[in-house]
């Protein structure tokens, strides 16, 4: 881990353990622009010439007539609209005129040790021990606009993380129409564009598309980040795969409206970009005021979309999450939404509660229906006060008699939403989002509250913390169940109405720091409707995330490879439901799915009184396995050895500790076919002299041990799995180093 500077060549070189990025300064006009991404390159002296500056149009001390032409293929660090750079910009700035050009230039830099926070947003960080930090400064002299360009890199992990400042040094207000995160120029090496799109309960499944000369783009803009789309996407090279191949991933530390994009342009050039979408998004920056953009993460892997994710996952969990649950385990739950939905009170949830100690579980999670007068999910959504004709003898006295059991407790909120059934909307309509004159959509019953306002934000927290104080509450699960829309509010003036969608996110990111500052071991878990606000900023609050609301083992594994892409298996809220499942009717084995919940954060999502005896039994075997495999599934890296998605037929992925002593795998057969022979599974990452003894376990209740086998003949030959009688089963093999 380094960065250094050359005066000589006027380079910048950002190096992690096995990737470099490097940015060259070029010409008397000071243009910062993008030399390499990758692999570590040689010396110095040979960086200046990767720019093709000495190439048609030079630059314009040297070719002033054609200017544009520079503008229009130089591959800027940093692009500005307005200036003859017709590809997709990163920064439109509008005069007091109304006139739009920015152009900028180097002027200063600073390398630090260490890692600042950003201002109001999430972002990963680091100590002056293990992460570094370049401040590029520039300047629009003609706006007197100053923009940094920060880079930040951390020991160990192959990432940079990416964001930019912008404050308005004039005398003239000025007006920010587009100001995103990254950029990042290079030649086209065959690459196709891997974005995680979906609908509620099939949250990010992989699409995989060629580029072709015009722009592919992930993209939201709903307020959040979405069911529909991820604010991740990467560059693969055509022939890449999960084990090898070249592999660009960007994702956008966020959780609002974001554009992420790739444009091939006519000399087979690429921009990759990521941000706040522009479209609704205008900041006004009167003189003296700034801007900080959100955070983006760029990594590079040589070895496939495996090496992509263990950067990302390594990245997320030294330094994203914080907290107690950081490094420990979570307390395996059961929450009732499933069991009951809104037909529960004290006793129905005591009931269970005694149940569920019986097996082993840890906590009991009230969803949704406890406040107001909700008995469905058309009223009272901002009314957070106990309803105790339901919640009998108050909710201190559920709490504690919980806790009597040994169990901890968890609560369900959506405190960013307002139900026009509510005393809360009877006092204050204008607290919702709306725009004037119009009446605003209905989506579940409900508006959204107008988090740009503090005085709306210092509610939503009294009430909620005035629960929390109440009783002794462990988890909170944060729902968000609809779309912004209306955008609207009832105090902003008019020159910074385009400005709520980000006061919006910035409004939800104080909540919840507030949230934890007042309650620092409290384990908070976001959903959005399932998973659409499955993002890093979400993991910066939370370490865990609801990852959808399809609990289908099945349906499962498309949305946690999509979601392993990017994300730690520690992340992802996972349970064993009950068959046939809600959101589709599908019947899986019991025992198939502890198998696909043991890969997240596990728990129940049923009524444990109606279970089969058959299936109580498996309950305590299935917490047994997680509590001895959880350390493993939490810190070790994550290797995709099968796809169902491609292959039809079953899926497969393992989780290797960093030493390479132990493993764990899960194979899932999606479908049986007659007459075939046993599977060949070739794993990957084992030391290869090192002998390992494996054990398995399947859906069918056989354990067996396979014996002792070499490191390297499992990876290079593989090992023979017999395959499973029916549809769905599925086997879990432990590898463990023999002494």
């Amino acid at each position: 881990m380094n960065i250094t500077y050359n005066e000589r060549t006027r380079s910048f070189a950002i190096e992690t353990e096995h990737t470099g990025y490097y940015i060259g300064i070029v010409d008397e006009e000071n243009f910062v622009g993008h030399i390499h991404y990758g692999k570590k390159l040689g010396t110095e002296d040979e960086l200046p010439a990767l720019l093709r500056i000495y190439e048609m149009p030079k630059v314009p001390s040297q070719n002033n007539r054609d200017r544009l032409s520079f503008y229009d293929s130089f591959p800027f660090e940093y692009p500005t609209g307005g200036i003859g750079d017709f590809r997709e910009s990163c920064l439109n700035v509008e005069n007091s005129l109304g006139q739009s050009a920015a152009q900028l230039r180097y002027v200063s830099h600073e390398i630090r040790r260490g890692k600042p926070p950003l201002k109001g947003l999430p972002a990963t960080w680091g100590s002056e021990d293990d992460s570094m930090t370049l401040f590029l400064h520039c300047t629009d002299s003609v706006l007197n606009l100053e923009v940094t360009l920060f880079y930040s890199i951390f020991k160990g992990i192959d990432a940079v993380a990416r964001s930019v400042y912008i404050k308005n040094s004039g005398t003239e207000a000025v007006t920010l129409s587009k100001a995103y995160s990254s950029c990042l120029d290079m030649d086209n090496r065959n690459f196709d564009f891997i974005s995680l799109h979906g609908s509620w309960a099939r949250e990010r499944h992989i699409d995989r598309t060629p580029l072709f000369h015009g722009r592919l783009a992930a993209a939201s803009l709903r307020g959040e980040t979405s069911h529909q789309q991820q604010n991740f996407c990467a560059l693969a090279a055509r022939n890449a795969d999960y084990d090898a191949g070249e592999v660009y991933g960007q994702c956008l530390v966020y959780s609002g409206n974001f554009l992420a994009q790739a444009e091939l342009n006519q000399f087979d050039s690429v921009r990759l970009v990521t941000g706040i979408h522009s479209e609704g998004f205008r900041w006004h920056l009167a003189p003296g005021e700034d801007f900080t953009t959100p955070e983006a993460v760029l990594v590079y892997a040589a070895d496939g979309l495996n090496g992509m994710a263990h950067s990302f996952h390594d990245l997320w969990r030294s330094h994203l999450i914080r907290g107690t649950y950081r490094d420990s385990m979570r307390p395996i739950l059961i929450n009732n939404w499933e069991a009951t939905y809104f037909d529960f009170d004290t006793d129905k949830l005591l009931a269970i509660a005694r149940e569920a100690r019986k097996d082993g579980i840890e906590m009991l999670v009230m969803d949704d229906g406890w406040f107001g007068h909700r008995s469905n999910d058309e009223s009272s959504l901002g009314d957070w006060f106990v309803n105790e004709s339901k919640i009998k003898g108050g909710l201190k006295y559920l709490v504690d008699e919980v806790n009597k059991l040994g169990m901890k407790f968890g609560i369900w909120f959506e405190p960013e939403m307002i139900s026009p059934d509510s005393e809360l909307y009877k006092k204050h309509p204008d607290w919702a989002l709306a725009v004037r004159n119009r009446t605003a959509g209905l989506c579940r019953c409900q508006y959204v509250l107008d988090l740009s306002r503090p005085e709306i934000c210092d509610y939503v927290f009294a009430r909620v913390a005035d629960i929390l104080h109440g009783a002794n509450i462990a988890y909170v699960k944060w729902d968000m169940n609809r779309q912004l829309a209306d955008l609207g509010s009832a105090v902003l003036p008019p020159e910074r109405a385009g400005e709520l969608y980000h006061r919006y996110v910035l409004g939800l990111y104080s909540l919840q720091d507030r949230l934890l500052k007042e309650f620092p071991s409290l384990l908070l878990e976001n959903c959005s409707g399932g998973g659409a606000r499955y993002d890093a900023a979400m993991l910066y609050y939370s370490p865990q995330i609801w990852c959808s609301d399809d609990t289908d083992a099945i349906e499962r594994l498309e949305i946690q490879e999509g979601t392993a892409l990017v994300y730690p298996l520690s992340s992802m809220g996972a349970h064993v439901s009950v068959c046939p499942n809600h959101a589709c009717g599908r019947v899986t084995p019991f025992r198939t799915r502890g198998y696909v919940a043991l890969a997240g954060t596990f728990g129940y999502e049923l009524d444990i009184t109606k279970l089969t005896a058959q299936e109580r039994e498996l309950i305590p075997e299935q917490i047994a396995l997680y509590k001895k495999h959880n350390e493993l599934i939490r810190t070790g890296d994550y290797y995709r050895l099968a796809s169902a998605r491609e292959n039809r037929d079953y899926d497969a992925w393992e989780v290797l500790a960093k030493d390479g002593l132990q493993a764990l795998v899960t194979l899932v057969q999606v479908l049986n076919h007659p007459n075939f022979h046993s599977r060949s599974l070739r794993l990957r990452g084992l030391v290869e002299g090192t002998r390992y003894r494996v054990q398995i376990e399947d859906s069918l209740g056989s354990k067996r041990d396979a014996g002792i086998w070499t490191g390297r003949t499992l990876c290079n030959a593989g090992l023979l799995l017999p395959r499973l009688w029916g549809d769905f089963q599925s086997q879990l093999i432990y590898l463990s180093r023999c002494e």
